[in-house]
């Protein structure tokens, strides 16, 4: 059974609502109330003196994370070891998956320039935590590992974790994939060093010319500040319109030893 036992309402309000979220069953009492029988674990405010019988554990809560606080609530009564362990389906928008022993707790689908900063909210005050990333989608993989400070990351085969998605359950085929990541063991990295590939930097360029206003691709050097993770899509756009603004007027695109801007032919 689940207590909450906290005078302090910004706690009381968040766990309350968090546990009736995910219909989890509980119970309240006002600190120096008769504990009921049975009780497993008790929810206090973080720093609250709260009289506990033996036998019950603590979980103190923070006004702000009341989620963190149910998660670790639901992990102490399954028995799990407590371990974070999160696991990230690298691509356009990653799958990122958040797991308290075996139960998977959060779930986020996510631009990948956000997965850091989840990461690094998940892992705060974490026990043990680590990261799972798939080694599909290298250049989006490479940014997001260079991009985790101060926890331990593993490379994952992800070969076979998406798995079949039947009706109904479109969309979801990268966080189920995350998923299985966070579950299976890697091989432990502190960062990843990739060299795209020609065929990559044409994607990077594609999807330039596919956001451009005027139907123009960026260079192949801003492509690979691209695929390394200096800029984004945006930023490359815009220095290759500043870049050819300045071109033509100073006359440099009349000049043939000036880099060549791809229109949506293939022509110079």
């Amino acid at each position: 059974m689940i207590v909450v036992a906290t005078e302090d309402f910004e706690v009381y309000h968040g766990v309350v609502n968090e546990l009736r979220d995910r219909g989890v069953a509980f119970t309240t009492i006002e600190p120096g109330d008769e504990w009921p029988e049975g009780a497993d674990v008790a929810v206090i405010a973080a720093g609250e003196s709260v009289e506990i019988p033996d036998g019950v554990d603590v979980v103190q809560a923070d006004p702000d994370a009341p989620r963190r606080a149910v998660e670790a609530v639901i992990s102490t009564l399954r028995g799990g070891d407590g371990r974070t362990v999160i696991g990230i389906d690298p691509g356009e928008r990653p799958g990122v998956a958040i797991l308290h022993g075996d139960m998977v707790v959060a779930a986020f689908q996510v631009p990948t320039a956000e997965v850091g900063e989840i990461v690094r909210e998940e892992v705060e005050d974490a026990v043990n935590p680590v990261v799972r990333i798939g080694d599909g989608a290298r250049l989006v993989g490479a940014r997001i590992i260079d991009d985790i400070q101060s926890v331990p990351v593993e490379l994952v085969d992800e070969t076979g974790t998406t798995p079949y998605l039947g009706s109904g359950a479109r969309g979801m085929g990268d966080v189920l994939a995350a998923v299985n990541i966070a579950r299976l063991d890697g091989e432990e990295i502190e960062s990843r060093t990739i060299e795209p590939t020609a065929g990559e930097l044409q994607k990077i360029k594609d999807r330039s010319r596919e956001e451009s206003d005027t139907n123009r691709a960026i260079s192949e050097r801003l492509a690979r500040q691209v695929a390394t993770g200096a800029l984004t899509v945006e930023e490359a756009l815009a220095e290759h319109d500043s870049d050819t603004a300045t071109d033509e007027s100073t006359g440099d695109a009349d000049d043939p030893d000036h880099e060549e801007h791809e229109t949506a032919d293939g022509s110079g």
